[in-house]
């Protein structure tokens, strides 16, 4: 394939910082650009994709870090020893400039979403029991007890995203999606969804 025919923005990593020897020989001001968040560069380390991939998914729905310096980006950094760090921004609609967007001069620190994770799909045999209807709370991105890990696994872009204000346009509800699906045979799939705030609560 010549050419990525996506309807998401391009990304761009720019590594800023070096503390140790790294295998792909990335140096501080080297710059990787993804045609999307599904579309790494080639040779690109899968080590980096692995912590990446929440964050690139979050940016492209639309998630703001409101403690950055520009919401519209995050740092991430190497799971292998911590010996890299990178700057995750996201292009804009045209592809030709960085989204910036000035950090929240109302953040007074975080601000957990209260979460549900529901089986919205179930066939076949799942060790853990689950069934359509089965449901799970959580706050902002804390792990669920007893929950299986290889579902909460692909469950976590979703939470991440979710939690720093991403919405689904293509969903009926965007403050959820209904696709996260188990990778054993893909017998159960889940909704996850972020439970609006009541603002007049108190």
């Amino acid at each position: 394939m010549s050419e990525v025919n996506t309807p998401f923005p391009k990304l761009k990593l720019t590594v800023t910082g070096v503390f140790g020897e790294c295998y792909h020989g990335y140096k501080i001001g080297d710059e990787l650009i993804l045609e999307d968040f599904t579309h790494p560069p080639k040779f690109f380390c899968l080590g980096l994709a692995h912590v990446l991939f929440p964050v690139i998914y979050a940016l492209s729905f639309g998630a703001k870090f409101p403690f950055r310096d520009n919401q519209r980006s995050l740092l991430v950094t190497c799971p292998d020893g911590g010996k890299l760090e990178f700057k995750v921004e996201i292009f804009d609609k045209s592809g030709n400039n960085i989204e910036v967007m000035s950090k929240d001069p109302n953040f007074k620190g975080p601000n957990p979403k209260k979460m549900v994770i529901e089986v919205a799909k179930a066939k076949g045999k799942c060790t853990f029991g689950y069934k359509i209807g089965d449901k799970w709370e959580t706050q902002g991105l804390k792990c669920i007890p007893g929950f299986c890990g290889a579902a909460f696994h692909c469950a976590f872009p979703a939470l991440f995203a979710l939690n720093f204000g991403a919405k689904f346009s293509f969903m009926d509800n965007p403050d959820s999606i209904d696709t996260v699906t188990c990778p054993d045979g893909g017998n159960i799939v889940f909704k996850v969804s972020r439970v609006k705030e009541d603002k007049e609560k108190k």
